[in-house]
């Protein structure tokens, strides 16, 4: 038997044909005629606004924060429960991230450690929410908070296309925010990203940005920094063609996820929880073991391993990382919760072309 990956690229037989048509008419380059439409389409699906096609989310979310106007030095609150590319580019611009505490009901950023956040740093004026493994976050109350104070809010959207929150697609709710199309995502263009944002002179100036700061000029004169991120006119055919079955890819995840609340309903441990009011696209399926119980995330996900299955311990929180150790962390609780999840969650198999989820799900239940 193959090994179980954990959420790996499925392909169909559209993206081959996006990908030809760039080939016949010798568009390989990047940006043409895939690059348009994968940005039209996207919007489409989403309902409005305007997209850039870019190299990575890591890219989208730099040129968010760099049409926020963030100068050396100025503060950004930051989710701490993510990846770390939610934050890097914070760094990038010369900002200094603070991590907020996640919550139980989402496991994502807390607006109450976000409240307290705005009471101890009352200057700052950026906020990058993730939503974690595809689970909205509290949207509203933190388009709220940040309303209130200020601050302009961008959207880690890189694991949650095709979410739901309170009925709106999520990528949306942020002045700025940012897809990943990598090659585990629920799509993927095998690597990629786009920025998203409502505000057409800002999509200008990204695509400005992301093709090297190229003035119009009839020579190659530059007078800003520029960059190479914008996607290929290839990627952007496979993008095309995944964003077909998107809703295919989604329904499957969803399944996934009903599988395991179902077959490991019983055992001490819970699956990564959403509000009642959003629709999670179940990009990952997780879980949680019970504080009391002995059994580990390390101990669960290498018996996986010796059965050729893998499972990932949950993202390290950002305020654990050495590279931030120096950061500041605001939470509400006395033991965070980022940090709790971390200790005691685990990403299950989650690629909707496994055929062995019972066999994972007997495993797991033979553990306990």
């Amino acid at each position: 038997m193959a090994r179980l990956l954990l959420s790996s690229p499925t392909m169909h037989e559209e993206e081959m044909h996006f990908v030809q048509e760039a080939f016949d008419t010798n568009w390989i380059a990047p940006l043409g005629k895939n690059v348009d439409s994968f940005e039209s389409e996207i919007i489409s699906y989403i309902g409005g606004g305007h997209a850039v096609a870019l190299s990575s989310g890591t890219a989208a979310l730099h040129l968010a924060v760099k049409l926020c106007g963030l100068k050396r030095g100025d503060v950004v609150f930051c989710s701490d429960l993510t990846f770390a590319a939610s934050v890097n580019p914070v760094v990038y611009e010369g900002g200094v991230p603070v991590f907020i505490d996640a919550e139980y009901d989402t496991w994502n950023m807390d607006p109450l450690a976000l409240e307290r956040a705005f009471q101890k740093y009352p200057q700052c004026r950026v906020v990058i929410v993730a939503n974690l493994y595809g689970t909205p976050a509290k949207l509203d109350e933190i388009s709220a908070i940040c309303k209130a104070h200020d601050a302009i809010l961008i959207e880690d959207a890189a694991e949650s296309l095709s979410s739901t929150f309170r009925g709106v697609q999520t990528g949306t709710f942020g002045k700025y925010n940012a897809l990943s199309f990598n090659g585990n995502k629920i799509i993927t263009t095998s690597g990629g990203g786009m920025l998203l944002t409502n505000d057409a002179a800002a999509k200008d100036k990204a695509r400005f940005w992301a093709t090297q700061s190229k003035d119009p000029a009839p020579y190659y004169q530059h007078s800003e920094i520029g960059y190479n991120y914008r996607m290929s006119n290839v990627l952007a055919g496979i993008g095309r063609g995944q964003l077909l079955h998107l809703q295919e890819h989604k329904a499957k995840k969803c399944e996934i996820y009903r599988s395991y609340k179902a077959g490991l309903a019983g055992l001490p441990l819970s699956m990564n929880p959403y509000l009642a009011y959003s629709e999670p696209n179940h990009w990952l399926s997780c879980v949680l073991i019970d504080k009391h119980c002995a059994l580990t995330p390390a101990e669960l996900i290498a018996r996986l391993d010796e059965n050729d299955m893998e499972a990932r311990h949950i993202w390290k929180p950002m305020h654990m990382q050495p590279l931030y150790a120096n950061c500041a962390f605001v939470t509400v609780q006395e033991a965070p919760v980022s940090a709790q999840i971390f200790a005691r969650g685990v990403c299950l198999p989650s690629d909707i072309k496994m055929t062995q989820q019972e066999q994972v799900i007997s495993l797991i239940r033979s553990m306990f």
